[in-house]
């Protein structure tokens, strides 16, 4: 009995110490492997390549906007079928938009390289022209380079933009007034760091994007509709006049790139910033389809743009002040910066006439057949005011002035353009004048619930103050669209807009 009990005790011993042995020999929870290694050495969003030691950002933003009685974006009614104000139009414009964005940096001897670009997917339900260009899929590349010692090689913001572009405070892509190169240009620069905040960027730019030229080109002065060149309308070397004030576009191919360049200081009460830049204004042939019939000259061009931000404003944290004053000669779309051909109607009291018109056109030049260029003068100002109400509601104030003028000789060969290829009756008050003033006052108050995620409106209002007087008959084939052949009162437009957006940024 002893014996079985000894046996017993015995086994169960042995089988404590199996399972203790069997327990020590567990294996300890293994270390989860870290497979996206964080890299904070550019700040937030930023991780490592696996096996490589670039890191890498993946962002973008989803964006739906909708403007009504405007184009896409914000674009006040001031040409086209908008600019007719009937049936023609459409009542709202709107556009889904994703973009996607990859940031690369890599650290060397050299300092940091880096990769950026960005691609949007575009809808656009409808685009506020009416009928026949509304629902379309577009693909678009916004800014696309690659940073290396101080080199940028690529499509960026222009040397000569301020670090807001066209958006001080404002949803609307065209507020006008000043330089916009939000999407970039094609360029090749250099930035040089000095030290306390103070830097210069020299620059070469693609001459020609969103640019176009008019070219007086026939002896009598027959104007015509202005091209498009990239993305928007741009400035003309001028000719003759249609019936809305639009030029032919007289551009010769290009020969020099825009040479730009800017001085900034960044600074804890803001910033400042001036910056230049060179054009070459160079025409085509005095008759397009003949290359013996001769050519102007080229001539430079330039602009300047003064910039100034002012930070820790006593109205409250984050809140702020950016302005920028430009002024042009022969460079009209770094002050006009989408730079379009004003074309717009509205109501007239006057006896006798159909309705109202007015219109400006930006050109770079006007030339005569024979003739030489005559360089077109631009300045502007605009600005925004930006108050944060509390951490979830914030408004922005904004604004901008905008002028463009001819001098003696440019406006004796614009008037005579506009008199062949407007024949009608004018009346005893009648006078051409083809300098114009544009002026935008806007409000926009957003919404941020959560972060990341904004709700905006944004109303804005748009004057066209133009320069002709009196009324004359004009053409129904001139004007375009559905207009009829009328007396046609001269006077200033107004255009008001509202756009409503939703932006998730990621």
């Amino acid at each position: 009995m002893n014996m079985i009990k000894g046996l017993i005790l015995g086994s169960a011993a042995g089988l404590i110490a199996v399972s203790g042995a069997q327990a020590a020999d567990l294996p300890v929870k293994a270390k989860a492997v870290e497979y996206v290694k964080i890299c904070s050495l550019y700040g937030a969003g930023f991780y490592y390549i696996p096996g490589t030691d670039t890191c890498i950002k993946l962002g973008g933003y989803l964006r739906v906007d909708t403007t009504f009685n405007g184009g896409i974006f914000d674009q006040p009614a001031w040409n086209g079928n908008l600019g007719q104000q009937n049936r023609v139009r459409d009542y709202y414009a709107a556009r889904s938009r994703l973009a996607l964005s990859v940031d690369t940096r890599t650290a060397t001897e050299y300092g940091v390289v880096r990769t950026f670009g960005q691609a949007n997917f575009n809808l656009n339900s409808s685009t506020g022209e009416g009928p026949g260009v509304a629902g379309t899929q577009t693909l678009g590349v916004d800014l696309v380079f690659i940073q290396f010692a101080g080199f940028t090689f690529g499509k960026s913001a222009s040397a000569y933009a301020s670090p807001w572009h066209g958006y001080p405070g404002n949803n609307s892509s065209f507020l006008l007034g000043g330089h916009d190169d939000v999407v970039g240009t094609n360029n090749i620069q250099y930035t040089a760091q000095f030290g306390n905040g103070v830097s210069a960027t020299i620059g070469l730019d693609d001459p020609y994007y969103g640019r176009t030229v008019n070219g007086y080109i026939n002896p009598v002065g027959a104007f015509a509709l202005s091209s498009t060149t990239g993305l928007v309308t741009g400035p003309t070397i001028g000719g003759a006049v249609g019936a809305s004030g639009a030029l032919t576009n007289g551009y010769a191919g290009a020969r020099s790139p825009d040479i730009v360049g800017n001085i900034r200081v960044d600074q804890a009460w803001g910033l400042f910033q001036l910056s230049g830049a060179l054009h070459e204004v160079n025409g085509t042939y005095y008759t397009p389809t003949n290359e013996t019939s001769g050519h102007p000259d080229s001539k430079w061009g330039g602009s300047v743009m003064a910039a100034l931000q002012i930070k820790n404003l006593p109205t409250g944290p984050g809140d702020d002040i950016k302005v920028d004053v430009s002024y042009a000669v022969g460079n009209t779309k770094n002050v006009l910066n989408t730079a379009p051909q004003f074309a717009m109607f509205g109501g007239t009291g006057r006896a006798g006439a159909h309705q109202s018109i007015g219109f400006g056109s930006n050109t770079d030049a006007i030339y005569g057949n024979g003739g030489q260029f005559e360089l077109t003068t631009a300045y502007g100002i605009r600005g925004a005011f930006n108050h944060n109400w509390d951490p979830y509601w914030s408004s922005s104030l904004f604004g901008s002035y905008s002028a463009v003028r001819y001098n003696g000789n440019a406006t004796a060969l614009y008037c005579a353009g506009y008199a062949a290829q407007n024949p009608g009756v004018t009346t005893p008050d009648f006078s051409c004048n083809p300098d114009f003033n544009v002026s935008q006052l806007g409000l926009i108050t957003r919404w941020t619930p959560v972060k990341n995620l904004t709700f905006s409106a944004e109303a804005m209002w748009f004057h066209l103050d133009q320069k002709f007087t009196g009324a004359k008959v004009l053409s129904s084939t001139q004007l375009g669209g559905t207009k009829p052949t009328a007396g046609y009162e001269y006077k200033d437009q107004d255009a008001v807009s509202l756009n409503v957006r939703v932006q998730r940024n990621f």
